[in-house]
C-alpha cells in the first residue's frame, strides 16, 4: 500500500493466504492488518474481508467544494450572517487593558471565573447536569480532546449522517472507526443508535440544535426514546454539541448524564464569531480531569483576553438571541416555502442551513453553479446518507429566494425524472 501496489477501496488479501504466500504465521498477518486498521489505513467489513479506505484517514471532506468564481452567489460556505455578529473591538480594548492592569502569567487559572459563572448559569437553566468547566479552542478542539481521553485507535465511534463534515474528517483521523447513524428532523434515529452501541460502537456524538448539514433539533420526544437507549449502554461516551445556542429559538432536551461519561460543548463561534476560537465544555468529573490535564500539557489554555472579550460580549447582550434566530428561521422557512411550491422537498428545522435531498447530487451542484448559484455538495456530510445539496441561508435576501428556489427545481427535475418530490 505505501508503494502504490493497493489503490484506495482494493480488497486486501485473506489472511491465510498471505501468509503462505509470505512464509510467516497467520498471526503475524493478523497483528499487521490490525495495526493498519487502527491507524485508519484499512477498514475491515465482517465476511467481506478488508480493503485499503476509500480515503486516508487525514483527508479533509473540506476539499469537497465548489469554488465560486465571480458572479456566482455564494451560499456554499455555511457561515453565519456578519450583519448579526456584534462587534468585537470595544469588547477586546477592555479585555486587554484588564489584562495590561493584571497580566495572566503561568500558574494563572485557566478559566476565566466570571466565564465560568456565566456559563454554568445557563447550562443549569437549560438542565445540563452539573460538572466541571473547561474552555476550548472551538467545538472540534473539544470533541478531539474527549474522543482522546476516552478512546484508542480502533474504536468504533457513532455519528449523525448526514452530519459535520469536520467530524467525521476528525474521526477517522484519530485512528478511530465511524458508525454512521441516521438523522431526522428530531435527531437520530433510537433504532440507528440501538444498532451502533450495540454493534460494539464507544461512543456517540449528538448534535442537539441547528445539526449541520440539516437544521435538525433534538426534540422532546426524540430525547425520551434515546435515554433508555444509551441507559442500557452505561459505559458509552456521550458527547453532546450544541453550536446553535443564541442562535436557535427551539428549547434544549439534552441527554447529558445518561451514560458515565459524558460531555456537553458550546461554541461562541455561530453566534459570536467564528474567530473566537472559544467554546466552553462540562462534563463528568473524570472526563474533564482528563481533558484539562491534557490541555495543560499542549496549549495550556485559552487566551484570558479572549475569554474576557467574550464574556463581556454576554454580560452586555452583544447578541440577542431571538432576534437572530427569527432571522435565520424566516430565511429557512422562506426558502423551503419557495421549494415546496415547486413540487421540491427540503429540510431546516433550525439554525442556518437547507438540507435538500437530490437524486443527483454531482448534476444538481454543477447546473446551480452554471446558473449562478454555489452550493455545497453533500459528499462532504455524508457516509451512507443518500445524496443532497446544502445551502447555507444566513445571508440570503428576500429577493434572491424565489428565484434561488427555481433554480434549484430545474436542477434537479430534468435528472430526477417526472417528479421532483424526494425523501
Amino acid at each position: 500500500m505505501g508503494e502504490g501496489a493497493l489503490g484506495p477501496g482494493e480488497p486486501l488479501p485473506p489472511l491465510r493466504e498471505l501468509a503462505e504466500r509470505l512464509g510467516v504465521n497467520p498471526n503475524t498477518v493478523a497483528a499487521a492488518y490490525r495495526t493498519l486498521r487502527e491507524r485508519g489505513v484499512i477498514e475491515t467489513a465482517g465476511r467481506r474481508g478488508s480493503r485499503v479506505r476509500s480515503k486516508p484517514a487525514t483527508t479533509a471532506r473540506e476539499l469537497i467544494r465548489v469554488e465560486a468564481p465571480p458572479g456566482v452567489r455564494n451560499l456554499s460556505g455555511g457561515n453565519p450572517d456578519p450583519a448579526l455578529l456584534p462587534a468585537l473591538a470595544g469588547a477586546f480594548a477592555a479585555a486587554a487593558g484588564e489584562g495590561d492592569r493584571e497580566p495572566v502569567l503561568y500558574g494563572h487559572a485557566p478559566v476565566e471565573p466570571e466565564l465560568a459563572r456565566l456559563a454554568r448559569a445557563w447550562l443549569d437553566a437549560d438542565g445540563v447536569p452539573d460538572g466541571p468547566v473547561a474552555v476550548t479552542s472551538g467545538a472540534l478542539d473539544a470533541m478531539e480532546r474527549v474522543l482522546a481521553a476516552h478512546l484508542r485507535p480502533g474504536d468504533a465511534v457513532a455519528v449523525e449522517d448526514p452530519g459535520w463534515g469536520s467530524l467525521l474528517d476528525l474521526v477517522p483521523a484519530l485512528g478511530l472507526r465511524t458508525v454512521p447513524v441516521g438523522v431526522d428532523d428530531e435527531g437520530p434515529l433510537p433504532d440507528d443508535v440501538q444498532k451502533a452501541l450495540t454493534g460494539g460502537a464507544r461512543a456517540l456524538i449528538v448534535t442537539d440544535r441547528a445539526q449541520n448539514p440539516t437544521g435538525a433539533a433534538l426534540s422532546a420526544a426524540r430525547a425520551r426514546a434515546l435515554r433508555p437507549v444509551l441507559a442500557g449502554h452505561p459505559e458509552t461516551l456521550l458527547v453532546e454539541d450544541d453550536h446553535g445556542h443564541h442562535i436557535v429559538d427551539l428549547p434544549l432536551h439534552a441527554l447529558a448524564g445518561t451514560t458515565r461519561s459524558w460531555a456537553f460543548v458550546r461554541s461562541a463561534a455561530k453566534a459570536y464569531g467564528p474567530d473566537l476560537r472559544l467554546a466552553v465544555l462540562t462534563g463528568d468529573a473524570v472526563t474533564l480531569d482528563r481533558v484539562r490535564g491534557r490541555q495543560r500539557l499542549g496549549p495550556g489554555w485559552v487566551s484570558r483576553i479572549v475569554q474576557r472579550a467574550v464574556v463581556r460580549l454576554w454580560s452586555e447582550g452583544a447578541v440577542d438571541p431571538a432576534a437572530v434566530a427569527a432571522r435565520y428561521g424566516r430565511r429557512r422557512e422562506a426558502l423551503i416555502g419557495a421549494l415546496a411550491r415547486h413540487g421540491v422537498a427540503a429540510r431546516g428545522r433550525s439554525g442556518m442551513n437547507v438540507w435538500v435531498p437530490v437524486p443527483d447530487e454531482t448534476g444538481a451542484v454543477a447546473r446551480l453553479l452554471h446558473a449562478g448559484w454555489a452550493v455545497a455538495p453533500g459528499a462532504r456530510f455524508r457516509t451512507n446518507a443518500a445524496p443532497g445539496i446544502r445551502v447555507t441561508v444566513s445571508t440570503l435576501t428576500e429577493e434572491e429566494i424565489g428565484p434561488l428556489a427555481e433554480a434549484i427545481a430545474e436542477a434537479i427535475g430534468p435528472a430526477g425524472g417526472p417528479g421532483r418530490t424526494y425523501a
